[in-house]
């Protein structure tokens, strides 16, 4: 089995890069990224090859398209930081490069497994259901759902291929440092009470996501590998919480007592709570979380501790 994992120098590919190296030992795995959010530490152990290219690059398509043959694409390449208001390259970089990957999956009969977002649904009344609900705050969003559109048509068109798409909601967990400012509340928050520092929330941290743990979001990746079918389903834990009760969670796990320091939140477009429902993705791949945020942390913490000097 040959797979591609674009993006697979980022915080999801790179998990990714490494379960499947363990699952499958004989697969042959190469990572595609251009290190603009990836970094290279992420890949230590990683015993595959990399491809280092932009993903909005069309004479890169055609040299892989010369050079080499996929089985699978695991396509999690994009920007991700939701704060970038350049919409024109938001879009060419996370909807049109799509279509190249598309194009050549229908060359090969590839498989294509690609990242989507919960970014799609905006700040429509959860529980968020994948037929419905698509008002993106954000040109992320936007873009994320355009890319579902462009998968949908893909699916209608060559019903004999294997689209799955994965709406993520707030995924956590190890290798997520070189994200920056788009990392997880929960490394942000950890790396301040490591540090002597009191938790800054916005006002007055009732916000809700559905939190993921990267274990989780890896093992949807595994089961749709395994699964011939097409579709697009949400992956979360079914249950939002309360960034208040992720500095509850901290304080215990840290053994410390720090009070919230609440601040306005600068943005128009937030998110207020998103809580996805598993039914299709439970029915379609059987998927169950294994993670509640009480035990993703727990998992997490020694990660971060590492970290923190």
């Amino acid at each position: 089995m040959k797979i591609l994992i674009t993006g697979g120098a980022g915080f999801i590919g790179s998990n990714l890069a490494h379960a499947l190296q363990e699952k499958y030992p004989d697969a042959k795995i190469y990572v595609l990224d251009n290190f603009s959010s990836g970094h290279f530490k992420n890949l230590i152990g990683f015993k595959g090859q990399v491809i280092t290219g932009d993903i909005r690059d069309k004479e890169l398509w055609n040299y892989i398209r010369k050079n080499f043959y996929f089985d699978v694409i695991f396509h999690k390449a994009a920007i991700t930081d939701t704060t970038v208001t350049d919409q024109k390259l938001m879009m060419e970089t996370n909807s049109e490069s799509f279509r190249y990957i598309l194009d050549l999956a229908v060359e090969w009969g590839a498989k294509v497994i690609y990242a989507s977002s919960a970014a799609v649904y905006g700040n429509t009344p959860p529980p968020m259901r994948e037929d419905s609900g698509f008002e993106p705050e954000n040109i992320y969003g936007f873009s994320k759902l355009s890319m579902d559109r462009i998968a949908q048509e893909y699916m209608e068109n060559y019903p004999e291929l294997s689209i799955i798409g994965f709406r993520y909601f707030n995924v956590y967990g190890p290798r997520e440092e070189y994200k920056g400012k788009s990392a997880s509340m929960i490394f942000q928050l950890a790396v301040k009470m490591l540090k002597g520092e009191k938790p800054r929330l916005f006002k007055w941290g009732e916000q809700k996501r559905d939190f993921v743990y990267i274990k989780d979001a890896i093992k949807a990746n595994l089961l749709a590998l395994e699964k011939n079918l097409s579709g697009i389903f949400n992956v979360a834990t079914g249950r939002a919480r309360s960034f208040n009760e992720i500095v509850e969670i901290l304080n215990k796990e840290l053994g410390t007592n720090y009070e919230v320091e609440y601040f306005d939140c600068p943005y128009d477009f937030y998110q207020k709570h998103t809580e996805a429902d598993l039914t299709k993705i439970r029915t379609a791949l059987g998927y169950e979380p294994e993670y509640s945020l009480e035990e993703g942390i727990h998992d997490y913490i020694s990660y971060i501790k590492k970290i923190v000097k």
